[in-house]
């Protein structure tokens, strides 16, 4: 396939072009190389990404609706994966405007561009903060996503209904992937995993909010990427169990599936520290904090449809997946 890949310098982003180019297909990455975190971590990616066959990048924001146009004018995508997006749940708090530029313009850019250039299917990636208020678990795409407790969720729950509607009017092929914690190699500097080893490592103290009391589904970073494959190989069709009457959110009438990604097993937040200084071979510093703003005290993924549909359900254990990334820790910084 010819694949369109947005935020292909990010975390996912570069994991999944990295393995659609390994195996024979031809990748075409976007990226605006923001700020948000380390610039020259995603430069290193896109290194990395020049060397393999089949591979070329442009600079581009998806909210630059001009130049998005003049993308899929110029260029035919079989596949388009969008994930790019503003992310951090955090952050969305302080600086509410990326988050409306980049994940609902530039949402609507993509859109725009898979509609009238007559995109096969579009993957898209949706996030596990939808869920929000929810405290039924495990988290099924079947329940009610009204609620969420961040703009950073409200505008992915944004994304799945803007997705649907082009999927009804235009018969455009949208899948939503609501991913639960990804970690591992070449991971986000802002993300628990990479935070901790590094402050474990410089001696100082690691912050560990709502005192400790959080569970999270932590998704090893190959998982995801197999499970987008396996997806992107699976392009909806109408549902026809699907009823107006009783409305299941993960259906439709339309080509739309939304699927959870996640390794439906929750890890309390302690185990996940220990598990980093057992990999280490060094002991956290902690400072505990009340829960903050915008983050859900637990998180933990109902795969039953993902495995249904594509026979996939992730497993790496945790211990395993930590020792990767510190592991590649070690070697990238040379500690």
């Amino acid at each position: 396939m010819n694949v369109l890949v947005t935020g292909v310098a990010g975390f996912i982003g570069y994991s999944l072009a990295a393995r659609l180019l390994d195996t024979g297909h031809e990748v075409h990455g976007i990226d605006n190389l923001n700020d948000y975190y380390d610039v020259t971590l995603k430069l290193n990616r896109l290194d990395r990404l020049r060397n393999k066959k089949g591979f070329s990048f442009q600079k581009l924001d998806l909210a630059d609706r001009e130049n998005m146009q003049a993308l899929f004018v110029s260029r035919s995508f079989d596949c388009v994966v969008n994930l790019a997006a503003q992310a951090g749940v955090r952050y969305s708090i302080e600086n509410p405007a990326a988050y409306v530029d980049s994940n609902l313009a530039g949402f609507g850019n993509i859109l725009e561009g898979c509609r009238h250039s007559n995109v096969k299917h579009l993957v898209y990636a949706s996030s596990s903060s939808v869920y929000g208020l929810n405290t039924c678990m495990p988290f099924s795409v079947h329940q009610n996503v009204d609620h969420p407790i961040s703009l950073y969720a409200a505008s992915k729950k944004a994304n799945e209904l803007m997705a649907h509607t082009y999927s009804y009017l235009y018969n455009l092929p949208t899948t939503g992937l609501r991913f639960f914690t990804v970690y591992g190699p070449w991971g986000r500097p802002d993300m628990a995993l990479f935070l901790f080893t590094k402050a474990i490592l410089d001696n100082a103290p690691i912050k560990v909010f709502n005192n400790g009391n959080m569970q999270r589904d932590f998704t090893y970073i190959d998982d995801i990427v197999e499970g987008v494959i396996r997806v992107m190989n699976q392009t909806p069709s109408p549902d026809p169990a699907w009823s107006p009457d009783r409305p299941d959110p993960s259906a439709s009438c339309a080509p739309y599936r939304l699927y959870n990604i996640g390794n439906n097993q929750p890890v309390a937040l302690m185990d996940f520290v220990r598990a980093i200084e057992a990999a280490l071979g060094k002991t956290a510093v902690i400072e505990y904090l009340p829960l903050q703003a915008g983050d859900v005290p637990a998180t933990y993924a109902d795969v039953d449809n993902l495995m249904a549909d594509t026979g996939f359900k992730p497993a790496t254990p945790v211990t395993q997946g930590i020792q990767n990334f510190v592991d590649w820790y070690l070697a990238y910084y040379d500690k």
